[in-house]
């Protein structure tokens, strides 16, 4: 079906109650929509196992806009990434591993202890204030704002800003007011690198479809 014109009501009302469907970032009205039908949706997305694959080639996708975006190597380079999940995890250990100078922020006293163990400076997520002049890049992973108009203006003027979350982690009204450079960076995973993103959903596709069998 691929170049053809069909919404997700004309292809879901064509379906039969038999049918299994997979889909990914499935939105409540198709949900909905299929519920009242009888039809079963699987949200590959939402599995754990998905997520977490995903969250390398993000990581790497990130750290690849770091570098074409500044003038600077990321050896040496003090950056932050605002949250410990998923991608918050692999992309502290990826720009360690680069030499890095890695910030992590968190809310949770567990996380901010692992932060402390894994060898990064942890900074509580609440408590950013008069910590964050000497921060080059920072990443965002938290799905909701995190820096505010008072903290941006604490970032040096050449701080580059990437955001990976879903909803910004930024202030954008006082990132444009700063003049503050900033990159949305959603995505990454089937643009930077999409045999293996595809595989990973096969991976996931296929472990769904043999525990339901």
């Amino acid at each position: 079906m691929s170049g053809t014109e069909l919404t997700m009501e004309s292809l879901l009302r064509s379906l039969r109650r038999e049918h299994r469907i997979f889909a990914g970032n499935v939105g409540n009205d198709a949900s909905t929509l299929a519920q009242s039908l009888g039809l079963t949706i699987t949200d590959y997305f939402a599995s754990e196992e998905l997520s977490v694959r995903n969250a390398i080639p993000t990581a790497e996708g990130a750290i690849e806009a770091a570098m074409k975006h500044t003038s600077v190597t990321l050896h040496g380079t003090p950056c932050l990434v605002l949250g410990f999940g998923r991608i918050g995890k692999v992309l502290a250990h990826d720009l360690s591993a680069l030499g890095a100078k890695v910030s992590v922020s968190a809310r949770k006293r567990s996380d901010l202890a692992w932060i402390d163990a894994f060898g990064y400076a942890p900074l509580h997520t609440n408590r950013l204030s008069g910590t964050l002049g000497e921060f080059r890049v920072v990443f965002n992973t938290v799905p909701h704002q995190v820096l505010d108009e008072a903290l941006l203006a604490e970032l040096p003027p050449d701080c580059l800003l990437i955001e990976l979350a879903s909803a910004s982690g930024f202030d954008m009204d006082a990132v444009e007011t700063l003049r503050l450079a900033d990159l949305k960076a959603g995505g990454l995973p089937g643009r930077v690198a999409p045999e293996t993103a595809a595989r990973a959903i096969k991976k996931t596709l296929c472990r769904l479809i043999k525990e339901e069998a």
